[in-house]
């Protein structure tokens, strides 16, 4: 039995707000980075408890047979086990798709961080006031 726990309605690692500054940006993406890494482990353990369990559940389905019961056991067991192996599949492929969101969060925290730091630290360490982003653009 898995151990996920579904977040409650509307929680989000990091709040989709108006907050564009620099080091708010930084930090609403090394959240969802986490959040992301953290959900690809969680989906690869998923993974593996059900492909476990369509393993076992097709061993069970053979115990049936040998021990000659009614053939319908044999087959809604089948179903079960058949089920469970190709959820197993599309649950592999969710986390590909967290683990390369995930790589692309990075990769864009990264990205960010070259592009806007310097300015940031300009910014953040002058004494006078400085001109907000588009002042020049008038």
């Amino acid at each position: 039995m898995s151990d996920l726990v579904p977040r409650p309605a509307g929680a989000a690692p990091a709040p989709a707000d108006g907050d564009n500054r620099y080091k708010a940006v930084q930090n609403k993406l090394d959240k969802l980075g986490k959040a992301m890494d953290d959900a690809t482990l969680e989906l690869e353990s998923l993974q593996r408890s059900m492909q476990a369990n369509a393993t076992r559940t097709e061993n069970v389905a053979r115990d049936i047979e040998n021990a000659g019961l009614d053939g319908k056991f044999v087959e809604v067991t089948n179903l079960v086990s058949v089920a469970l192996g190709g959820a197993a599949i599309e649950v592999r492929r969710l986390h590909d798709t967290a683990q390369e969101t995930a790589d692309l969060t990075h990769e864009t925290k990264s990205t960010h961080s070259t592009l806007y730091g310097a300015l940031d630290d300009i910014r953040s360490n002058r004494r006078e006031k400085t001109p907000r982003p588009g002042f020049f653009d008038r």
